[in-house]
């Protein structure tokens, strides 16, 4: 079944989309993430991904109370990166209620905390891979590697990690379509889900997606605006999956 996430993407306390990761082109879209959470729930949502921007800066998670408050107000899985590049920092996001978390920077720097992380605690490991023409960017995208999306994938999944999100920063908040050639090329026999992030602005994209044997799918601004329904995009995947 394909995964639907709608994004909550937290600066400040606040909800707010960027564009192509840019903070300065940061848009409010709800003064309580924890409401945006509840919206979602109630439209149908099945799960929630959280990221915490200010935290993807920092290096350790910084939105503490509003990750908390986002949990306590739904009952679905709740997904959460930025910043998580310890062990304390997995053990303290688990602890506010957190079900999986995303490790991005680390898993560029250090690939073998990863391994002991999905020892450990298995498939509510994450990995979060977010490229920029086809390099791996850390630091909440400010920072560029050598490292090629491909090849990260490949290692992450030598470790047992179940799920990628790949996304395509160039596409990130800009309302056009997902790199889906670049997504699928991720896709290997017995490998991980890999689910896109970035672009997506309309049911029809999200069809595309599943029909390339992408699993799911991180959808942020589209669901803001409105240009995507929650319930109606549901209902076509579902019908799509029959």
């Amino acid at each position: 079944m394909f995964e639907l996430y709608p994004a909550i993407d937290i600066h400040e306390g606040r909800c707010v989309r960027l564009t192509q990761g840019d903070y300065a082109t940061a848009q409010i879209y709800d003064e309580s993430p924890a409401n945006a959470a509840k919206r979602w729930q109630a439209a149908g949502a099945t799960q929630l991904h959280v990221v915490d921007l200010d935290g993807a800066k920092a290096g350790f998670p910084v939105n503490q109370e509003a990750i908390a408050a986002i949990c306590r107000a739904v009952t679905i899985p709740v997904q959460l990166g930025g910043g998580i590049r310890t062990q304390a920092d997995v053990s303290l996001v688990r602890s506010l209620g957190v079900t999986r978390t995303i490790i991005g920077t680390k898993a560029v720097h250090e690939p073998t905390f990863v391994r002991d992380l999905v020892a450990a605690h298995g498939d509510a490991i994450i990995v979060g891979v977010d490229a920029r023409d086809g390099f791996v960017q850390t630091a909440g995208w400010l920072a560029g590697s050598q490292v090629a999306a491909t090849d990260l994938v490949i290692q992450m999944a030598s470790f047992g990690v179940a799920r990628i999100i790949y996304t395509d920063i160039s596409r990130d908040g800009t309302m056009t379509e997902p790199n889906y050639d670049a997504t699928a090329a991720l896709i290997s026999p017995d490998g991980p889900r890999i689910i896109a992030s970035g672009g997506v602005s309309n049911t029809d994209q999200l069809l595309i997606l599943a029909r390339r044997g992408i699993h799911g799918a991180v959808v942020g601004r589209a669901l803001y605006t409105g240009d995507i329904l929650l319930p109606a995009a549901l209902h076509a995947l579902a019908s799509e999956a029959l």
